[in-house]
């Protein structure tokens, strides 16, 4: 059975860029048959040229779980770059409808670990996006469903490479069991149960506001 890997968070916090270097480095690293699920609600919007109507939101939801179970099929490990969670949070945002809800957490129930994006990369512009002011909102509601559902996630931040390093980091305990000396360093590494590096997070609260300062001001959040 594979292992499914989640990719959470507001817009321009570098899903796409950690999924893309994700499965490159346990491509290299591990013998996992590693995959990739783009976002479909992305690729949705360049070919219609326009944003859905909420009418929509469902087919579309539905349309990157089934991506995702085909390619559990043939992989070891799957990585969603995004998951219906998102389609949920945007459906809610945007239109103010929570019934992609039930669809969205029972799919992010079937996922092994969630890494969500911290707001702490500079907001890249394109025409598909909403703006900056709709990054903490969309964050808010994010955390809010996985926390009353009930779901665990690990917050990754940094940039390029520290942002790898954490996302690892916080998968170790997931993919230990699945790695053996054979699979490289990076195998290795887990094998022995050494650290990665650069994990962190505020275990107290669920407030991105804090996290940001803490690390703003160069010392570890509270825990």
């Amino acid at each position: 059975m594979a292992l499914h890997i989640a990719l959470v968070g507001a817009e321009s916090t570098g899903k796409s860029q950690l999924g893309v270097a994700l499965l490159a480095h346990l491509s290299a690293q591990t013998r996992l048959r590693c995959a990739l699920i783009p976002e479909y609600l992305r690729e949705w919007c360049e070919r219609e040229l326009r944003t859905p109507r909420p009418d929509e939101q469902r087919a579309i939801a539905e349309e990157q779980w089934r991506r995702a179970e085909a390619a559990a099929l043939a992989h070891d490990l799957v990585i969603h770059d995004t998951t219906p969670l998102m389609t949920a949070v945007y459906s809610e945002l945007l239109f103010d409808d929570v019934s992609l809800y039930p669809f969205a957490l029972q799919v992010q129930a079937r996922m092994d670990a969630t890494l969500l994006m911290a707001l702490d990369l500079g907001w890249i512009a394109d025409e598909m996006r909403d703006g900056p002011h709709a990054q903490q909102p969309t964050d808010r509601l994010v955390r809010r469903a996985l926390r009353d559902a009930g779901l665990g996630y690990s917050l990754v931040s940094g940039a390029g490479p520290e942002r790898l390093q954490q996302a690892l980091n916080a998968l170790g305990p997931l993919l230990r069991p699945h790695l053996g000396r054979e699979d490289g360093l990076f195998g290795r590494l887990l094998q022995r149960g050494e650290q990665l590096g650069g994990d962190w997070r505020c275990e107290l609260c669920d407030d991105p506001d804090c996290e940001h300062a803490s690390r703003g001001a160069g010392r570890p959040p509270r825990s």
